[in-house]
């Protein structure tokens, strides 16, 4: 009779098991148990158009399923989102008024500052956001104030300041320069600093493109240039170590939220950013890629559902934080159907 083997003696196996990394592809359930990301509503902000005045919202016809809401429905549009699950959004006003100054912009009875008290007023624990820029105000469509056809950036920077402090005594939570100066987020912060403001956070459009994909922007904000174009003072697409010099500029200046703009054509930007920044990172889904989105779904080209939720997985994956998007509303239905 041979001897008994002790089990813990056995030689190790010859063959180890094969990788398969299709095991947690096989069923939905295995699938979404070890997803990386998610197109998840806390994350998203939604873009807001303000025009003077009453009467039924616009609709902007270069965006599909996009409005300019007259300030007497803010109270009315913050609760429908409150009801849809749309937890933030980010106000762009449309002057009452332009003038080269662009002085419209930090009138405290102006359009944004009045929408910011409507939505609170009616939804208070909304995260309200601004667009702190003057292109809307200003009679020739620049983002600042122009001398001897340049915009000059401290002059600018100056009344981005008396914008950004305009609309945190209204009750923003978060401003968001966007005008591209040089100095702007330090010109603010000090500005809102002294104003008693210092709660208020900074989200710094720091690395902002003179894109091809804003079309549809221009003609919702009514804000196209009248002569020449922003490339003097937006970034060149083609930099990328310029974009994070950028983002550096506005941490160190005291940004409390990193943004990109555009966001598909800024995925290695955000990814790179990732790995350099601790702070928060947005990235803006602009107008012109809604819009191919939205016209390409129209035409049967893509499924609107499965294409606009791979597209924001996809800037989450990268590495934003938050996603400024005018499909929010969209997600929020979605996500109420179980999709």
């Amino acid at each position: 009779m041979s001897p008994r083997r002790d089990p813990s003696s056995r030689p190790p196996p010859t063959r180890v098991r094969p990788t398969r990394l299709r095991r947690f592809r096989r069923t939905a359930p295995l699938r979404e148990w070890v997803a990386e990301n998610e197109t998840e509503l806390r994350r998203l902000i939604l873009p807001v158009f303000v025009r003077p005045g009453r009467g039924r919202p616009e609709p902007i016809e270069s965006m599909p399923g996009v409005n300019r809401y007259p300030t007497a429905h803010m109270e009315a549009l913050a609760r429908e989102l409150n009801g849809e699950g749309v937890r933030s959004v980010l106000l762009f006003g449309v002057g009452r008024k332009k003038d080269p100054e662009g002085s419209d912009a930090w009138a405290p009875d102006g359009i944004v500052p009045s929408a910011i008290r409507a939505m609170k007023r009616a939804s208070p624990d909304l995260v309200v956001a601004t667009d702190v820029c003057l292109c809307a105000y200003t009679s020739h469509g620049h983002c600042g104030v122009v001398r001897k056809r340049s915009v000059a950036n401290d002059l600018t920077c100056e009344r981005l300041a008396r914008v950004a402090v305009t609309h945190a005594r209204a009750g923003a939570d978060v401003v968001a320069p966007s005008a591209m100066m040089d100095g702007q987020v330090g010109w603010i912060g000090e500005a809102l600093d002294a104003a008693g403001f210092e709660d208020t956070a900074i989200m710094a459009y720091s690395a902002k493109h003179a894109s091809a994909f804003y079309g549809p922007f221009r003609e919702a904000e009514e804000s196209t240039p009248s002569f020449g174009d922003r490339r003097s003072y937006q970034m060149d697409p083609r930099n990328g170590r310029e974009a994070l010099r950028e983002m550096e500029q506005d941490a160190a200046e005291g940004a409390d939220i990193l943004m990109v703009k555009p966001a598909l054509t800024s995925l290695d930007l955000l990814a790179r950013a990732r790995q350099r920044f601790s702070l928060p990172l947005a990235a803006y889904h602009v107008s012109g890629e809604y819009s191919m989105l939205k016209l390409a779904a129209a035409q049967g080209i893509v499924d609107e559902h499965a294409a606009v939720k791979e597209t924001l997985e996809a800037i989450r994956r990268a590495g934003a934080d938050l996603i400024v998007t005018y499909f929010a509303r969209e997600i929020a239905r979605w996500s109420r159907e179980g999709r």
